[in-house]
């Protein structure tokens, strides 16, 4: 049983990370007003979060700019523009996915930069490159967090294999990603114990990164709290791809550090992201992404139902069975 106190008080190790641009703009193509994103990072400030992510540093040669939302590539330029110097206490993180993103020419050095962590994300496969680009990105002046996706399909000994390399990395923090939002609470306790030991070894913080597919994540993040995990990632009313994400509103609400504050974040939603959903934008938990959850699966054949607006879940279902 976790001690009491783990959750009826607060650790000042936890940092909360609100992904919205970044998970939430895979639903828009980072399609954000300019209103929006400001009065997000103002939100942020005001809600005491710690880390506010902006979106990916893609590869401008991968991906049409033109297709795209400034939040796929958050260039300093953008950030500058929404931040200026960001003489506040709320850090600024971009996401860099392994193959995705031209690291070593398009991530600068921190002093000539707003950014201060870089994300990397990872597949187990891609490890190699993945420490590259952290020690990259550490050698520039970053802090920097590790995601290993998909790890629901992963064995255990080569996610031990994957830690015991990143914990040579200098790395600052390990995530546990539920990318398929396919974990319950008691495996969440399983991985954090295994993470745990890894992070311990090498001295390093952990994080969870959880998806809703199951109406589990905010369950997931807060057994994670209780492990020890200390980096939480969330989204405004769980914006993300497909089911969405922990929800920032639920996650400030569970926390007791005195230092949060979730009324700018109701604020936020009731002005801003209605709005995006009365428009047309659509995530959240539905029948297809449970079907995907259920079965461990990437969501991406949920993700094509909604976009054709199908209501054929028992025939959707017949589909990705066969497939799995």
């Amino acid at each position: 049983m976790k001690e009491l106190s783990k959750l009826l008080d607060f650790r000042p190790d936890i940092k909360v990370v609100d992904a919205t641009l970044r998970d939430g703009g895979l639903v828009n193509d980072f399609f954000f007003t300019d209103e929006f994103v400001k009065n997000l990072y103002n939100a942020n400030l005001r809600a005491g979060v710690d880390y506010m992510e902006f979106g990916y540093r893609a590869d401008k040669e991968m991906f049409d700019v033109e297709k795209f939302g400034p939040c796929k590539f958050c260039d300093d330029d953008y950030l500058r523009s929404v931040v200026g110097e960001n003489n506040t206490d709320l850090k600024i993180a971009i996401m860099a996915d392994v193959g995705r993103c031209n690291y070593k020419n398009d991530i600068h050095d921190r002093s000539e930069s707003p950014v201060d962590l870089v994300r990397v994300a990872t597949y187990l496969h891609q490890i190699p490159t993945a420490v590259d680009m952290i020690e990259d990105a550490k050698s520039k002046g970053y802090e920097v967090s590790c995601n290993i996706m998909a790890i629901s399909t992963a064995q255990e000994s080569d996610i031990k294999v994957a830690l015991d390399i990143l914990g040579k990395s200098p790395v600052d923090v390990f995530y546990i990603v539920d990318s398929f939002g396919s974990l319950y609470p008691e495996q969440i306790a399983r991985i954090a114990a295994l993470y745990g030991e890894a992070a311990e070894k090498y001295g390093k913080k952990l994080g969870i990164h959880a998806h809703d597919n199951q109406k589990l994540a905010f369950a997931n993040t807060i057994e994670a709290v209780g492990d020890g995990v200390d980096w939480l990632d969330a989204t405004y009313s769980s914006m993300g791809r497909g089911a969405g994400n922990c929800a920032m509103e639920l996650l400030l609400g569970f926390l007791k550090n005195p230092k949060y504050n979730v009324y700018p974040v109701l604020q936020f939603i009731e002005k801003h992201i209605n709005k995006l959903r009365e428009d047309g934008v659509v995530w959240g938990y539905d029948l297809q992404y449970l079907m995907t959850g259920l079965l461990n699966q990437h969501p991406r054949t949920a993700i094509q139902f909604t976009k054709e607006e199908r209501k054929d879940y028992a025939e959707f279902y017949k589909e990705i069975i066969a497939q799995d």
